[in-house]
């Protein structure tokens, strides 16, 4: 553990971090919880166990914070199961179809953590590490290197893969979150993170009435356990169609228990697409995610079910909040019309997101 913490402070508004500590492991270890102040108005505290990102604390259109995102008060509490609030998930996000995949003519079987399927990474996934931690604060921003080694063999996949993930909370309220990994072997890697998000704050109820618009044509339908059915379908004339501002519990009971489904982004010259813009007509908060990624999973909170040891006690129930995840596609390793997911030897696995906070009338 890096116990170094850059703390400028140099003038009012400069971006700082803190730092204290949030729990220990059973193996005595230390789990540390930073936190990253923009100096405009926003923070976030992100835990170095599982990289969560544990509180958003953004103002409303009347500079009243609020703390955005789902979590808990305690480190035991995360360490019992619970739904990947903030973590991030790998070695691959989303779901594996029946835990098998076939790669370069060798058959791996992984854990069917999701029944009858493999999910976000296994039983100890990447949001059950103790992340190593480095700290560092500039003029514009507070950035927060994460690290971590998967062994060769981990929960089922080939090669040794090390991992960096920086966060970076900038002047302008924008969270960037850079992914990186290398490995040894072939291996499939699929890294998002998996915050909840409610606009009007943590603990004020559902989400349904928050606006949200995504930038795709066509999403993947899946079949009666989540896994895509590999045909790309249009949004147009479905309950899929957000393409402009619609509430998100509009038309949500004709989806079943909720959305939980990847949508397909549209491409953009520069790499960075807008993948969504999500906003709260109360509150006027606002959410402006963009990736590298080819896809977002749109996950609605269904299986949330008003567990009360949420944060100050608060009960999270189904559609409590939602889920922006950038990734590529779920089962991608199983299907080969999908973009690749598998990382080589020599390569390297980059991408990026941002998540922009701000407010409108």
């Amino acid at each position: 553990m890096n116990n170094h913490v850059a703390t400028s402070r140099s003038g009012d508004g400069a971006p700082h971090i803190e730092r204290h500590l949030f729990g220990q492991l059973a193996s005595g270890e230390r789990v540390d919880e930073y936190t990253l102040v923009s100096g405009s108005g926003v923070s976030v505290d992100i835990l170095t166990w599982g990289g969560i990102i544990r509180a958003i604390r953004t103002p409303d259109k009347h500079g009243i914070v609020a703390d955005i995102a789902l979590g808990y008060d305690s480190l035991s509490a995360y360490e019992k199961h619970h739904p990947y609030f903030g973590t991030i998930t790998g070695r691959f996000a989303n779901r594996i179809a029946k835990g098998l995949f076939t790669l370069d003519g060798v058959t791996y079987r992984l854990a069917t953590n999701n029944e009858p399927n493999h999910l976000h990474g296994g039983v100890n996934g990447f949001d059950r590490k103790n992340w190593r931690a480095t700290a560092s604060t500039s003029a514009d921003a507070a950035t927060l290197m994460l690290s971590a080694v998967s062994p060769d063999g981990d929960e089922g996949y080939p090669g040794e893969v090390r991992t960096l993930v920086r966060y970076s909370l900038a002047r302008d309220n924008s969270l960037r979150i850079e992914y990186e990994a290398t490995s040894s072997k072939p291996t499939p890697l699929n890294l998002t993170n998996h915050t909840y998000f409610n606009l009007a704050g943590h603990d004020t109820g559902t989400v349904n009435e928050q606006q949200i618009t995504i930038n795709a044509e066509s999403f993947l339908p899946v079949d009666a356990t989540l896994i895509p059915t590999g045909v790309r379908q249009s949004v147009s004339s479905s309950p899929f169609d957000f393409r402009k501002p619609r509430a998100i519990g509009s038309r949500i009971k004709d989806v079943g228990i909720g959305y939980d489904h990847t949508f397909i982004l549209e491409s953009s010259s520069s790499g960075i697409r807008r993948a969504a813009m999500v906003s709260d007509p109360i509150s006027g908060r606002a959410l402006e995610v963009l990736t590298t990624q080819p896809g977002v999973q749109f996950y609605t909170g269904n299986y949330l079910n008003e567990d009360k040891s949420g944060k100050g006690g608060a009960s999270y129930k189904q559609h409590s909040g939602f889920c922006l995840e950038t990734q590529g596609f779920p089962d991608a390793v199983n299907q080969p019309s999908f973009p690749s997911c598998v990382l080589r030897p020599g390569e390297k696995y980059n991408h990026t997101t941002i998540f922009r906070f701000f407010t409108k009338d």
